[in-house]
């Protein structure tokens, strides 16, 4: 499975736990714990609101990207921030360059994105299209 041939967020089941394990499988398949670059979270704020963090110590807001084409959200640094001229005697806060991808379905849209103590999060919204809106049938 890759992660394209899943549909987010599910229409036709009940509950979300299946979909972030999905999601998450999706988004992490194949990559080892030495490039799962950013560290993430997805948070469920309610049935339709949910918000990726990223873990982004160190980063300047002025060198991130974030983008959303052919339906995945891209957040990307291109400028590694950590002077070439320092000797660490330890290293253990990454400052190098990345680009991190989130396939989303078509109906959920980005509402935007705030840097706040290091920490990027990204609002994502699942709007239901009106013909695909649930239809309330009266029983006669």
């Amino acid at each position: 499975m890759n992660a394209r041939s899943i549909t987010w967020p599910y229409a036709t089941h009940l509950g979300f736990d299946k979909f972030f394990n999905e999601l998450d499988q999706a988004i992490t398949q194949g990559v080892t714990a030495s490039n799962a670059f950013p560290r993430h979270n997805i948070v469920k704020l309610d049935e339709t609101k949910f918000r990726i963090e990223l873990a982004l110590a160190g980063y300047n807001r002025e060198d991130l990207s974030v983008v959303v084409e052919d339906g995945v959200l891209v957040v990307s640094c291109d400028k590694s921030w950590a002077g070439a001229d320092e000797s660490y005697l330890h290293r253990g806060i990454s400052a190098k360059k990345f680009s991190r991808r989130f396939p989303l379905n078509e109906s959920v849209v980005v509402n935007g994105s705030t840097f706040v103590d290091g920490l990027l999060m990204i609002a994502l919204e699942h709007v239901v299209p009106e013909e695909n809106a649930a239809q309330v049938i009266e029983i006669e």
